[in-house]
């Protein structure tokens, strides 16, 4: 066989087993696929083929349930990524590196690659690129629990669901979920979720919109409703194998108050300590937890308590961010109140109540409240953040010096007026505002449109030229990139919006954005628990805010 023709022949399967990978549904193991795609891997030399195929394989292995062999190969697909210059390409393979680690100690990696993620798939034209990046970064916003970064990223999904079918689906199911946790109504977005599945024929959306049907039905007391997704996953629990689907509907059984429908699940798990500690370990756990503490089972109450109490106050979401199952303090706190432990019982119960109305969690609030855990609330703590003389401001609890930064005035106005919007024109101009309309914006569609098709041009100019070694057009491409980069970068607001430029409150928000950040980051090296609780707390834009979490007994000492 000529050289021509094998190429040609690896080409045709390399692209028969990517299909066949782009079908495989989340849950299930992989079968044959992963040998197939191992097959094609070790036979393809080419940077740009080798990452597609390793971080498709890096994929499968994960979905099936096996991160620790997943790893690797996302590893792989991410150097090969990186080699080719395609951002495309790139964004493929974070996503398969993300893919490969999401336990539950991965957060922080997540939360970096993710960012990433995000900054690369936004200068994009692949609509699936986009989303997986926005989809990325919404799951780690609940896993956070940042209400705004959650709500940014279904604002651009919803932008990008006029691009395609498929996007129209995760916008609509996500948007659900956030409507859902707040008790609103969701059966059209539930419908408008099917028709979008339908029309991207999408293997898997079935089982999504039947948890989203059942999950309304067990919050509205429709039983029926629940009872039948419950059924639906020990069905798909047994014939597959999966000890999460089967560990989830033991919980369903166990709100509906069925004991004698989840015991026998219960009883069919192996040692809890031997759960493998990847994407669904803290929904195992809770979930376990839920049911056992209906059940009665002390013992195991006891063990998945203990296993679980290193993740205190973290929210529990099964995988993509699909459904909120609720707070790991929830079901510790009902732990704690069948071990005897009322002080700690009280105090991871006021912790959730609070975490619960911030999200505006309503059922999940009204179910942990009705308890009556109660715990005395600590004496509030001084913290000041305040000028002293010569230049100099007092921060932190400590009262430590520090160099006076204009970002301190904006901050201490947003700490002396706690969930009140201060326009960020008067933080800047202390309310001497004078009014200058913009100018339009800063790059309009077209332009922006042939500088993102540039930008892929660029990769694959880029690719050629280092093929060749020609180091003087290499470097004259990079900079040509990183030109187009910091513009596209430069003239898009959140979800690639476009910016206006010239007018006096976008020159604010950008003046109090910095300074803010930058007083932030400057506590941070004398206080770096106060500088994550100013991130989280603090919210900027055309309008800023600091909204503390109920829970929070800080004292501000904003004078000297």
């Amino acid at each position: 066989m000529t050289s021509s023709r094998r190429d040609t022949e690896l080409a045709e399967r390399t692209r028969a087993v990517l299909d066949a990978a782009g079908g495989h549904v989340f849950g299930t193991e992989p079968g044959r696929l992963a040998a197939e795609l191992y097959d094609v891997l070790a036979r393809t030399t080419a940077p740009a083929d080798r990452a597609r195929v390793a971080a498709a394989l890096a994929r499968c292995w994960a979905y099936g349930g096996h991160a620790d062999r997943a790893a690797s190969f996302a590893q792989e697909a991410l150097a090969n990524a990186e080699q080719t210059a395609d951002p495309e390409l790139v964004a493929d393979c974070l996503d398969a590196v993300l893919a490969a680690h999401w336990g539950p100690d991965e957060l922080a990696l997540r939360e970096a690659t993710a960012a990433r993620l995000d900054e690369v798939s936004a200068h994009v034209l692949d609509p699936d690129a986009r989303l997986r990046g926005h989809l990325w970064s919404l799951q780690v916003g609940w896993e956070t629990l940042r209400i705004q970064a959650i709500r940014r990223q279904l604002r651009a999904l919803e932008q990008l669901a006029a691009e395609s079918p498929r996007a129209r689906f995760f916008a609509t199911s996500r948007q659900w979920m956030y409507d859902h946790v707040r008790g609103l109504p969701g059966d059209e977005l539930i419908a408008a979720a099917e028709d979008a599945a339908a029309r991207a024929g999408l293997a898997d959306a079935r089982m999504v919109t039947g948890v989203m049907r059942g999950y309304t039905g067990l919050h509205t007391g429709d039983e029926s409703a629940a009872v039948e997704v419950a059924e639906q996953m020990e069905d798909f629990a047994h014939r597959e194998g999966v000890t999460e689907v089967a560990i989830e509907a033991a919980s369903i059984w166990a709100v509906l108050n069925r004991p004698d429908r989840a015991r026998p699940l219960l009883g069919q798990l192996d040692a809890l300590e031997a759960l493998p500690r990847d994407v669904n370990y803290l929904l195992n756990l809770y979930c376990v937890l839920e049911a056992a503490l209906v059940v009665g089972d002390d013992k195991l109450i006891g063990t998945a308590a203990g296993l679980l109490t290193p993740y205190e106050n973290r929210a529990v979401v099964n995988a993509g961010a699909v459904y909120f199952h609720g707070l790991t303090d929830d079901v510790l706190a009902r732990a704690a109140t069948v071990s005897g432990d009322t002080d700690r019982a009280g105090q991871l119960s006021a912790r959730a109540l609070a975490s619960y109305s911030r999200l505006g969690a309503t059922w999940w609030h009204a179910r942990l409240d009705t308890l009556g855990l109660r715990v005395v609330s600590p004496r509030p703590s001084a913290v000041h953040f305040h000028p002293a003389q010569d230049g100099v401001w007092l921060i932190g609890a400590d009262a430590r010096p520090v160099r006076a930064l204009r970002g301190f005035d904006y901050l201490r106005r947003l700490l002396s007026n706690p969930g009140e919007s201060v326009a960020a024109i008067d933080l800047v101009t202390d309310g001497a505002t004078v009014i200058q309309h913009d100018t339009g914006p800063q790059l309009d569609r077209q332009a922006a449109a042939a500088y993102r098709q540039r930008l892929a041009d660029l990769g694959a100019e880029l690719d050629e030229a280092t093929s060749w070694s020609d180091l003087a057009r290499v470097e004259s491409l990079t900079a040509e990139r990183e030109a187009l980069i910091a513009e596209l970068r430069s003239a898009t607001g959140l979800g690639g919006r476009e910016r206006a430029t010239g007018s006096t409150s976008e020159r604010a928000r950008v003046a109090a954005t910095k300074a803010i950040t930058t007083a932030i980051a400057r506590i941070e090296a004398i206080d770096p628990e106060l500088a994550s609780h100013l991130r989280d707390a603090v919210s900027t834009g055309t309008g800023c805010s600091y909204r503390p979490r109920p829970d929070d007994h800080r004292a501000w000492v904003l004078h000297r």
